[in-house]
């Protein structure tokens, strides 16, 4: 099973309303106060949950309490706090924090894709950037501290919402700001986020609503399609029309090895919604073996050769299923290659990690597939020189299981004409021969029941 979380956002997203949000759906604040320590930041704020109504529904508000000069200030979704830090410092506290691993990988990319964003707004390079609404103590609680909470309960993938625009102005450190604000535009337009009015004259996305959203969520649209086990109502701070609460979906997807529809659910247009259901009846006409996967790819003309081989390994240790290049021609006539990842959805934010660590890539393209799998498992052969495992896949025709695809494993194989000086062609032929004897004697299909 897959496990899935929806932000659904009518009244937008703010850091406070993801950790209420995720309080309300049972990460204990205790887990978070004591895995937050490891910032260094404890005497300065005092974090809290409280149980509010929002037009007479429960939900959960989260205070972040500034205890220093800071003190007058009170954390809302519409205030933000005097408080300055660039983006190195903001990532030495975070790397020094001792955080699992997810929530560190999490928690960095959330702060540069903001970086990215203020810094295109002013026109200066990420790392130059001095935050002040958003480097601001409760923003960096906020950011890890729903990275940890996600991590908690165990979320393999995060969607959202369509978000709503707000309109208005809003006080920040250079003055009075448009709703939306800048930097809130700038992030919308890195992931092509899909928005709307609902009419309410308020900043209803922060930037680092926005931030979390643009950074962790899979896609935006309507909601996958899942089995909800668990709703989080996390509260804003002010009255509006409809309850002011951003309302957390978590459950879990999968039958067999497929998944409900999620290859086309990022449309989030009714072209998709057929697309979607389309998939879904193709699934059970085609038995339970169509599954979920993701094609990462990109081109590179600038990197050493030998750093591929390396590359490999690197993207099969975190997940990869398969890795290949193509030879290609590139702008100025450069020869480079194309690089393809195929992985689980799960994996995508370690395989992307890899690529962009040890290549020279800028961008990384992501295509979401269905692809339909054939049934295998491993049988163990005698031969003469010691046991070789197979490989063996099937089909069912008429409701009889037929092998279609059988293969000895390689490094078995391998292992085994290294050690007796033999060819590797010849070890492979004769585990296929041997495999086919042993069938014929008990005359069966060749499939494991």
């Amino acid at each position: 099973m897959t496990k899935l979380a929806y932000l659904d956002c009518q009244t937008g997203i703010a850091g406070d309303m993801c950790l209420g949000a995720l309080v309300s759906a049972g990460v204990p604040l205790e887990y978070l106060i004591a895995k937050l320590q490891g910032l260094g930041l404890e005497q300065e704020y005092r974090l809290r949950a409280q149980s509010v109504y929002c037009n007479g529904q429960l939900a959960t508000k989260i205070h972040v309490d500034l205890l220093h000069e800071l003190q007058q200030h009170h954390h809302s979704h519409e205030e933000h706090h005097d408080s300055s830090r660039n983006l190195p410092e903001i990532n030495g506290l975070i790397t020094a924090a001792n955080l699992p691993p997810r929530v560190l990988e999490w928690s960095l990319a959330v702060f540069r894709k903001l970086a990215e964003a203020e810094g295109a707004v002013h026109g200066i390079a990420p790392e130059k950037v001095h935050f002040h609404e958003v480097g601001a103590i409760d923003a960096i609680v906020d950011i890890v501290g729903t990275c940890l909470g996600l991590d908690w309960l165990g979320i393999d993938r995060l969607y959202c919402s369509a978000l709503p625009t707000g309109s208005g102005r809003v006080k920040a450190a250079h003055g009075w700001l448009p709703v939306p604000a800048p930097a809130v535009l700038k992030l919308w337009e890195s992931r092509q986020v899909p928005i709307y009015s609902n009419g309410i004259e308020r900043e209803l996305v922060t930037p680092t609503g926005a931030a979390l959203a643009v950074t962790l969520a899979t896609s935006f649209g309507s909601p996958p399609a899942m089995i909800i086990q668990k709703v989080g109502n996390g509260a804003g701070s002010s009255q509006l029309p409809i309850p002011n609460m951003l309302r957390l979906w978590i459950g879990e997807v999968g039958i067999g090895n497929w998944e409900l529809g999620i290859g086309n659910w990022e449309l989030g247009t009714n072209e998709g919604e057929k697309i979607s259901s389309s998939v879904v009846s193709a699934a059970h006409d085609e038995g339970s073996n169509l599954e979920t996967i993701v094609v990462l790819q990109t081109q590179i003309d600038d990197l050493s050769p030998q750093g591929i081989g390396y590359l490999y390994e690197r993207l099969f240790k975190v997940g990869a299923v398969d890795v290949f290049t193509q030879a290609i021609g590139m702008k100025k006539s450069r020869p480079g290659i194309l690089l393809t990842v195929i992985c689980h959805p799960q994996d995508i934010s370690a395989c992307e990690g890899v690529l962009f660590s040890e290549t020279t890539t800028l961008g990384i393209r992501r295509l979401i597939q269905q692809r339909r799998i054939l049934p295998r498992a491993i049988q163990q052969v005698q031969t003469e020189y010691g046991e070789i495992r197979v490989k063996v896949a099937w089909s069912e025709e008429a409701g009889e299981k037929r092998s279609t695809n059988v293969q000895p494993e390689y490094e078995d194989c391998a292992s085994i004409a290294r050690q007796h000086h033999l060819s590797w062609r010849a070890v492979h032929q004769l585990v296929l021969d041997t495999w086919r004897r042993q069938q014929g004697s008990r005359g069966g299909s060749g499939v494991a029941q």
